[in-house]
């Protein structure tokens, strides 16, 4: 039986890449950090065909041991490492868009990088260690005129996971009219220190091994494939999730598989670290290691929500950010900086926090790539153009909106109301959504959603950032409602609630006569112990919230929506309508 949690990194050799191409640039590249480089030579993969205006062009960017080879070519050629993404009818659709997938600057795999012959030396020999320090933004630079030398301009979308993910970023903000859409998966606007020691110790492990001879190590005869081992062992822990390390290794911890190493084998995972190790470094350059996890290691974007609103200000694509719950390498928390510096700024994101056991190596892993994969085809244009089906609560809640308002809609489900307000003219709409399909359905509406817990506040977006705040169905659902009014509040300039009446007459028959939790049909419709209800306002309670807070309430809606009745606000709704709509300000 295949193991769940493997990495499609791990089919990786060092096999040829039969459908490489290489672009040698002709001018020299100036290094962001200082010094240049001559007669560099760019490696890339394509899929699919460019169209007449070069408008459906894709690139996409690998990770720190990745290559070009993204997927396969044909039935024949050996698996990519986002075969599942990318492909015909997949996410990244090769039957439509034109897919490019460059090796890195600094890389092993056909871009120029230390392993390749300095042209400045004499005698001619590897740049080695002393391959110039560079940057993502010299990657990038790479790219660019790659995308120059294919006729391309503007990128239909840039795609990436971890630093594939800072590469996508830094077109976004480099080149800001560089790529309609950014698509950053497992990635973060810069390192945690603590992934920064992680790297730190890899490339002394490197340095230090005894054959690494300065980093001239080409002509001989032994390399320093024991600290690049040991780098490649410690990555692999990062990688990983302590879930997904108990449910790999326990259930054998003391049975490893039988391998030539020279390394510990005593426990299972440490037979399975030895196996990685020493595979890397049949298709890995010790040097490029050292050269990709530095670059990787100085990427900074900003260290809080100004400084990534300056970072992103000028950017003029959409941007959707993927991030995985048990990913403690490039943590949901980064992601979020992220988001809530886009959504300050106004800008059109998605973000979606994947729920997986996996760790970093979500991104690559077939199960979760299915989750978030409906999300990257979404951005790329994926769409349900179904009519959205409102009920008359719903009717009457878009009828409060004004024309033209921006809106944001906490807990939108599916995003119909979103949608119907599309198709009326607004604007700027965000949805706020935590269920994973919900999300998903939404961003095929082609709608702006952020995978957000309520009961966290609204830190995301800045005051009076929105015309209206709806909330509607979900007050029931939320634990700190009275935090929640506040920032609302704080957010909207006006805010609508709608919720459903704890105290209807059905529900108090209910419960006198059956001596049971009240159920009634539509949000009152759960047993005790499966309710997503978590408070039981009534009208009243609502009421005397407002009073509490000195909220306005500046109209009144009842409804009967077992008989789709409107209630007289004169006829007690408090007992014979079972939801409200308040309009409130302050």
């Amino acid at each position: 039986m295949s193991d769940p949690t493997e990495s499609t990194d791990d089919q990786r050799t060092a096999a040829p890449l039969k459908f490489l191409q290489t672009l040698s640039l002709d001018e020299v590249i100036e290094l962001e950090l200082g010094g240049r480089l001559s007669g560099a030579v760019c490696a890339y993969e394509t899929w699919g065909k460019l169209n007449d205006d070069a408008s459906n062009a894709v690139l996409v960017c690998h990770a720190i041991s990745g290559d070009s080879h993204v997927a396969r070519h044909d039935e024949l050629d050996d698996p990519g490492w986002w075969d599942q993404l990318i492909g015909p009818g997949k996410a990244v659709d090769t039957d439509q868009f034109f897919v490019v997938c460059p090796n890195v600057l600094g890389g092993c795999r056909g871009t120029t990088g230390p392993s390749d012959i300095d042209p400045q030396s004499n005698p001619p020999r590897p740049y080695g260690a002393s391959f110039p320090r560079i940057t993502i933004g010299d990657m990038v630079e790479v790219q660019r005129r790659l995308a120059d030398h294919l006729g391309i301009r503007r990128w239909r979308a840039v795609v990436g996971g971890s630093l594939g993910g800072h590469q996508a970023m830094m077109w976004a903000t480099k080149f800001p009219q560089s790529t309609q859409s950014c698509i950053a998966i497992a990635s973060s606007p810069r390192l945690t220190s603590q992934a920064l020691g992680f790297d730190i110790i890899a490339r002394n492990a490197i340095q230090t091994d005894p054959h690494f001879a300065e980093g001239q190590y080409y002509d001989r005869a032994d390399r320093p494939d024991t600290g690049l081992a040991i780098a490649r062992m410690l990555g692999h822990i990062t990688y990983l999730s302590s879930q997904a390390m108990t449910q790999k290794f326990d259930g054998d911890r003391h049975d490893p598989r039988e391998i030539v190493s020279d390394f510990e084998q005593r426990f299972s995972i440490g037979s399975y670290l030895a196996h990685q190790g020493q595979k890397f470094t049949t298709r890995f350059d010790a040097n490029s290691y050292v050269t990709l996890s530095m670059a990787m290691d100085l990427m900074d974007l900003g260290d809080n929500r100004l400084q990534l609103m300056e970072t992103f200000d000028d950017s003029e694509c959409d941007f959707l950010l993927v991030s995985f719950s048990s990913d403690w390498l490039f943590t949901p928390e980064q992601s979020r900086e992220i988001v809530n510096a886009l959504t300050a700024l106004n800008k059109s994101v998605t973000y979606a926090e994947i729920t997986s056991d996996a760790g970093h190596d979500s991104f690559l892993i077939g199960s979760d790539i299915d989750q978030y994969g409906p999300l990257v085809g979404a951005r790329l244009g994926e769409r349900d153009d179904m009519a959205p089906k409102l009920s008359s609560v719903e009717e009457s809640i878009i009828r409060l909106i004004p024309d033209r308002a921006n809106v944001l809609d906490l807990g939108c489900g599916d995003g119909h109301l979103l949608a119907a307000l599309k198709q009326r003219g607004h604007q700027r709409l965000v949805g706020v959504e935590v269920a994973q399909a919900n999300l998903i359905r939404a961003a095929r509406r082609g709608l702006d959603v952020i995978d957000y817990d309520l009961n966290n506040g609204l830190p995301a977006f800045i005051d009076n950032q929105f015309d209206v705040v709806v909330m509607s169905a979900t007050l029931q659902a939320v634990a700190n409602i009275a935090e929640l009014f506040d920032e609302m509040l704080r957010v909207g300039r006006r805010v609508i609630v709608s919720f459903p009446n704890f105290a209807y007459r059905a529900l108090r028959e209910d419960y006198v006569k059956r001596g049971r939790s009240p159920r009634a049909p539509g949000e009152f419709n759960f047993e005790w112990y499966n309710t997503p209800n978590r408070r039981f306002p009534s009208i009243a309670d609502v009421h005397d919230l407002c009073r509490q807070k000195n909220v306005r309430i500046d109209e009144a809606i009842y409804f009967d929506s077992t008989d789709d009745l409107r209630i007289d606000p004169n006829d007690d709704p408090n007992l014979n309508a079972d939801t409200a709509i308040l309009v409130l300000s302050r």
